[in-house]
């Protein structure tokens, strides 16, 4: 049987869910629209260009991320893989040399012989065809249009922002200490600068005060009349603007550093910066995505020790993020029940982050491969990481459907309680990776038998 597909989107859910489905004998036909169609927030052409941070978050598997990465590494992610042959030192996290990261996936992507890339933009979707939409957070407006059409439903939106990056030689490494939270990773994969209390208190009321980029007509929402962030990546500014002591119990906390300070200094906060490339030749600064002016980003981060001679190799920005009502038009394989032979993956099909994006690129892949096939979807449960993103995007309990991060509290709980949740969190990983290995078995002998 001949198979054939297309992917419209080269981010990580599109390469994901191309590689996927083309590994699996599928001849796919992967559409991205840069570099003829630029988007407000990528730099680049690349493929998988990560346009918010280079941080593909936790590797512990005691938290929902980590599990997921392993879960995905199992059932041979292209992403995960290339994501941990381009690390870069980042504690206990999984960070990437975000150029390396982009080239790998690329190289990987071309050299596929399933694979046929176009550079070119897609406005319509065939009626007969297999598609898998990965258009990610910045969907052109004419793709956008025509999902809202096949839905039957407007579209959602919700706002996102990116971190400043800032040249290694421009930071004054006398105002900085090097160190982990906790010790983890290599001990010292950040740089760190302490603030006092009355420099933490300049830099809430710089936030709060400072020039701001202010959305125009489309960007506000309407009836609520503000901008609807994601709360789990909301700029600096509105974080600062919560509440005085924020920050400090957020990004900016000082737990699991102190330790590691400068002789005679206690931090009242830490404003930390985590390598963006290999070579350790930029830093961003952690959690400082934000929607100020740029003027008055150099004006608010000069002031941070160490920085008042920074070079600023990126400031910060925000972009729209684009994506359905997913318990409503959704399917449990990610089709659309409007139009069964569309699946969509990514942001657009309602979850938040790179893993969760490369999670659900994978889990489309499959799934369009096993309809052309004419096999059951792939649905694992939700004792996994992996199920627990389809058990969120398919719960109707909430009329305002927001995307969201993996989570534990999807996951299906053990069946005798334990008290202590770093316990708990073990055994609930060692319950799910034993399905994702029986999973990944059950693929292979699929395979072979196809």
């Amino acid at each position: 049987m001949s198979l054939s597909l297309s992917v419209i989107g080269g981010g990580i859910a599109g390469c994901e869910a191309a590689w996927q489905a083309a590994t699996r004998g599928a001849r796919v036909t992967l559409y991205e629209m840069r570099p003829q169609v630029q988007t407000g927030a990528h730099k680049t052409a690349r493929l998988a260009e990560l346009v918010c941070s280079n941080s593909l978050r936790a590797l512990a598997l005691e938290n929902a991320v980590g599990l997921l990465k392993e879960e995905l590494r199992r059932l041979g992610s292209l992403v995960i893989g290339a994501a941990f042959d381009t690390a870069v030192p980042a504690g206990g996290a999984l960070a990437v040399d975000r150029e390396r990261f982009a080239d790998l996936i690329e190289a990987r992507i071309c050299a596929h012989p399933n694979i046929e890339l176009r550079r070119e933009e897609r406005h319509e979707l065939q009626d007969d065809a297999t598609t898998i939409v990965a258009c990610g957070p910045l969907a052109s407006d004419a793709l956008s249009d025509e999902l809202a059409r096949i839905c039957g439903t407007p579209h959602l939106h919700y706002y996102d922002a990116a971190s400043p990056i800032v040249a290694a030689d421009s930071i004054d490494r006398s105002q900085v200490f090097a160190a982990s939270r906790y010790g983890k990773g290599g001990g010292a994969d950040y740089l760190n600068i302490s603030l006092d209390r009355a420099q933490y208190e300049e830099l809430v009321s710089d936030l709060i005060n400072a020039e701001k980029h202010e959305p125009h007509g489309f960007e506000h929402d309407r009836a609520a009349g503000k901008v609807p962030y994601f709360e789990a990546c909301l700029p600096v500014e509105e974080m600062a603007r919560r509440g005085i002591d924020t920050l400090r119990f957020g990004p900016l906390k000082p737990v699991g550093l102190q330790h590691a300070a400068p002789a005679g200094t206690r931090p009242y906060a830490v404003v930390q910066l985590r390598r963006e490339n290999a070579a350790g030749t930029a830093y961003n600064l952690v959690g400082f995505q934000t929607r100020l002016t740029w003027p008055a980003q150099k004006a608010t981060f000069g002031k941070l020790p160490g920085l008042a001679k920074a070079e600023w190799i990126r400031l910060g920005v925000m972009h729209r993020n684009t994506f359905v009502d997913a318990p409503r038009v959704l399917s449990c394989d990610l089709s659309l029940r409007s139009r069964p032979q569309v699946f969509l993956a990514g942001q657009v099909s309602g979850c938040e982050g790179y893993v969760e994006a490369a999670a659900t690129g994978w889990l489309a892949g499959v799934n369009a491969v096993a309809r052309l096939e004419r096999r059951p979807p792939v649905q694992p449960s939700n004792a996994t990481a992996l199920g627990s993103l389809l058990a969120y995007l398919g719960d109707r309990t909430s009329v305002d459907f927001q995307p969201q991060n993996v989570s534990f509290a999807y996951m299906a709980p053990l069946a005798q309680p334990v008290r202590d949740k770093r316990v708990r969190r073990q055994l609930m990983a060692s319950r799910a990776l034993a399905e994702i290995d029986e999973l990944a078995a059950r693929l292979e002998r699929v395979a072979v038998a196809s």
